[in-house]
This record gives structure tokens, sequence and C-alpha cells, in this order.
């Protein structure tokens, strides 16, 4: 088992990192930064919740850290919210640590970008007008609908078209269950006993470099569902008390430049 997150202590993480200001929190008013939010059974499954949730920080220092000991360059976050400021932030600290190393030694067309995709575009919008002035330049937006459609002849949805990019982190925290457009033999996962199941990674397999990190917020059903469909070698774990899933393509390295970045992001001295 890779534990990504042995050295994460998360108070002194958010504090450090300063990711309370960055999502307008005050400490004070917020409680335990390691306690979950209990929903109703009902509430996480409401297709008329226009409000965005607080951010919980044990997810949002994961991910930060996550990005920033992997030295992430380019991310794909599939779904936007306190988690695409959160990610912006961990470029712009690679940025300024590694932006002389990856321009002379590795190939990346789009360093240091957050590519997001969403079929929401109410909140597309509410999160365009949280970004930060020096956060701006890393972070792309993106929307587009959601269809249903099969992979394998299974059931599941699809993006109409996403970011032309070679990401090495991916997010996956989106669509929304009840935003794909259409059905399959009369199935659509607009119903509140069904489940997000997106398969849009599947499609892009091929493209991605060994080393590529995927992390999945819950959706335990949709990462069972892109392992049982993967054809390379990833390395697959489930943390049901943190609630997340993550997926490594480990793999030799496809050339010379594939392998300088695996060394890069994971080398803890460069």
């Amino acid at each position: 088992m890779v534990d990504y997150f042995k050295d994460l202590k998360i108070l002194e993480y958010v504090k450090s990192n300063k990711l309370n200001s960055l999502l307008n929190v005050d400490f004070n008013e917020y409680g335990n930064l390691e306690k979950k939010f209990e929903h109703t059974i009902y509430e996480s499954v409401d297709s008329n919740n226009t409000t965005p949730y607080l951010p919980e920080f044990d997810d949002q220092a994961r991910l930060h850290y996550l990005a920033t000991s992997r030295k992430a360059i380019t991310i794909l976050e599939f779904g936007v919210g306190h988690s695409t400021l959160v990610l912006a932030d961990a470029l712009y600290k690679n940025k300024q640590k590694y932006e002389e190393y990856v321009s002379k030694n590795l190939r990346n067309s789009n360093p240091f970008e957050i590519h997001c995709i969403d079929a929401n575009e109410h909140f597309l919008k509410l999160v365009e007008e949280q970004i930060p002035e020096h956060l701006k330049e890393f972070v792309h937006l993106h929307y587009s609908k959601v269809v249903m459609g099969k992979f394998n002849d299974r059931i599941c949805t699809y993006y109409e078209k996403f970011p032309n990019i070679r990401p090495d982190l991916i997010y996956l925290d989106a669509p929304d269950q009840f935003i794909a457009e259409g059905s399959v033999n009369g199935i659509t996962t607009a119903h509140t006993d069904r489940m997000p199941m997106t398969a849009d990674i599947l499609t892009i397999e091929h493209f991605l470099q060994p080393g590529t990190l995927i992390l999945v917020d819950g959706r335990t059903a949709n990462s069972r569902f892109l392992k049982s469909n993967f054809q390379r070698n990833w390395i697959y774990q489930e943390d049901p008390i943190a609630d997340i899933n993550t997926f490594e393509l480990d793999e030799p390295p496809l050339g010379f430049l594939n392998k300088k970045y695996l060394k890069f992001c994971l080398d803890k001295n460069i």
C-alpha cells in the first residue's frame, strides 16, 4: 500500500499554507477541521441544490499536499469548487519552486495549469468570481454538457468535450449524477438511487504517461467501474475513512522524457 499522506498533519498544513484564508473561512466559526459534515440521506443527491457546501479542510489539505508533494505540473479537474482554488494555489507554489527545472528538462505544453470541466454553468460562474487575481493565470474553466452513453456495453456518462491536455494529476469529483442528458435503454443516472458513473478517463487512458495520479472524491462505485475497465497497470487503493480512492499508473517509462518526469515527481531532492 502507498500512503500518499503519511507525513500530512492536516491542521498544521492548512494553517501553514493559509488554505482557510484562500477559501475565506474563519476558523473560529468553522469548528473541527477533520470532522466530516454529516448530511441527511438525500442531501447529497438533491438535484435542486445551488449552494456550495462549506469546504472540508481534511479533503482540501490532502489535495494541496498531493499536488505539491508530487510536484503536479498539469491538472485535470472534473468539477469545480473549493478544490479549484486549492489546486491552483498548489500549482502557484510549484511554479515558484520548479519553473526553471520544468522548462529546461521536461516536455509539457501546459505547465502549471489546472483545467476544470463542469456541466453546471452556475457553479462555473461562482468559482470564476472567487479566483484571486494572482491565481487567475493558472485556472482554465471549461463548460461541457454530459450525456448518457456506454463503455464496453456498460451504461455510463460522458462529457461531450474536454480540454486537449496531458495531465499528470487528475481529480475526479463530477459530474452531478442529475445533469446527464438522455438515457440508454431507459436508464439514466438522474435517479436518487443511482450514482455517478463517468467513463471519461477510460477514453484517454492510452494517452496518459506512467506516474499519472488520479484522486477520486468518494464515488467508490465509479472508481470500481474505472478499475474494472482500465487496461493498463494501475495501483488502486480505497480509503473508506477519508472517503477517497486513488489510482497511480505504475509502468516502465515510455522513453527518456517520461523517465525524467518520473524522477522529477518522485525524487525529494529535486
